[in-house]
């Protein structure tokens, strides 16, 4: 089978654990990376046996060889960085949050659709096989309907103004580093709310340190989300049904210990690994997708990509929180 040939755009962390993944895969090679200098170039493709090393994003994206580009940069580059990549012709896996808002997200997909290439936001917890499981037993009536969502991610990270989650400039914050998976886990289970209230602390460089919203639904299902950069607390998520409940343990978005308790039952609590560090089921997911000639995936659709970054929009809504692009 002829390898699909990945390039990297940016050398941060996540860019690492992607060329891990990468690297995993048997159809898969990692041909090239691009950084904004030729040292970082040189040291990230040492480090995982990339050959072609670029000092700018549009080298990368004008290799004739590359057939996909992962983006990871930070979210407020995300948008010129998908428009650089899909007018070279590149089809695309983009790093969540696809962009900071709906607008551009729209923009992004229209734009991969007129020039019929592949765009998907890599929002690995889809794939992880708990998670699958999880899905499973919902489908199944195992826990009956869904009443309820809790879901946390909070960390306590270090303040330093200059860091990125803590740079407006970089749209950092809580929300959208962290809080989109609580967000998409209540949506991938309940769907669109019918209403949203929620509430943000910012901090002293103006971005969401701390944040808490309740999605409504007038079924009678309510979904409470939180996630901070500021404090600790177990990330955890619990499913409640009309027959019982899910608990997700810690690290709901790449957990592997899930235990799962029927009324009258006595709980029971299942070990469900997932492959190398998680993230290459999102290779095989888009290796699939092109040979498939797919514009989009079915376990991340487009339509679910933008209805859930509107949803976060109108949380900033009430919050008051602009990012500076915005203004």
């Amino acid at each position: 089978m002829e390898k699909i040939r990945w390039g990297i755009l940016a050398t941060g962390d996540i860019a690492g654990q992607l060329a891990a993944a990468i690297n995993s895969v048997p159809d898969a090679v990692c041909l090239a990376v691009g950084s904004r200098s030729q040292t970082s170039a040189d040291r990230f493709g040492d480090q995982w046996g990339i050959p072609r090393r670029y000092p700018t994003y549009e080298a990368l994206a004008n290799d004739p060889d590359v057939d996909v580009i992962y983006i990871a940069t930070p979210h407020n580059l995300h948008y010129e960085n998908m428009l650089l990549c899909l007018n070279a012709g590149k089809h695309v896996l983009c790093e969540k949050a696809l962009t900071v808002n709906a607008a551009e997200a729209e923009a992004c997909l229209a734009l991969a659709k007129e020039k019929g290439l592949f765009l998907m936001e890599a929002m690995w917890m889809k794939f992880i096989p708990s998670i699958q499981q999880v899905l499973a037993w919902v489908a199944n009536g195992r826990i009956g309907n869904i009443h309820y969502v809790h879901a946390h991610f909070s960390f306590n990270i270090p303040y330093n103004p200059q860091s990125r989650l803590y740079d407006p400039a970089l749209a950092g914050g809580a929300l959208l580093d962290m809080g989109i998976y609580p967000a998409t886990l209540a949506h991938l289970l309940l769907g669109k709310p019918d209403r949203i209230l929620s509430a943000a602390h910012m901090g002293e460089t103006g971005v969401d340190e701390l944040n808490a919203a309740i999605w409504h639904y007038n079924r009678g299902a309510q979904a409470i989300l939180s996630s901070s950069q500021r404090l600790e607390r177990p990330c955890d998520a619990i499913i409640t049904g009309s027959r019982g409940y899910i608990h997700l343990h810690e690290n709901f978005w790449h957990n592997q210990t899930v235990t799962v308790k029927e009324h009258g039952g006595q709980p029971e609590t299942i070990h469900i690994p997932y492959e190398g560090n998680g993230y290459s089921y999102e290779v095989h997911e888009v290796h699939n997708c092109l040979r498939a000639s797919k514009l989009e995936s079915d376990v991340v659709p487009h339509a679910d990509t933008l209805e859930i970054i509107t949803l976060l929009d109108e949380m900033r809504q009430q919050w008051g929180l602009v990012y500076p692009q915005e203004a």
